[in-house]
């Protein structure tokens, strides 16, 4: 049974001032009758004991807690790069060259 007529689309075009032509409104009708239909039968499924979700995969938090911890040492991370200067890493420079 639909439940959206090619009239109503007619008049909701209208109201958005958006030209529509016969064919169209009738396709829209009938796609719009089909999107209507499945939120039908989704609401008919989501009962109360059915839990609310935003994805159908359970996921969890990956990132770990943030707590206090020992950290690096400056001067042992930079004893290990390929070059330093002014106690940070120095890079080649790849903007402005010949500048």
């Amino acid at each position: 049974m639909s439940t959206i007529s090619s009239a109503e689309v007619a008049r909701v075009a209208a109201l958005a001032r958006i030209a529509l032509s016969s064919d169209e409104i009738d396709r829209l009708a009938g796609e719009l009758d089909v999107i209507a239909e499945a939120v039908s039968q989704v609401n008919r499924v989501a009962t109360p004991d059915v839990p609310a979700t935003s994805h159908p995969i359970a996921l969890t938090n990956v990132t770990r807690p943030d707590v206090v911890a020992e950290v690096l040492v400056r001067d042992e991370v930079l004893a290990g790069a390929p070059s330093a200067e002014n106690d940070q890493f120095a890079v080649p420079q790849i903007l402005g060259e010949g500048a």
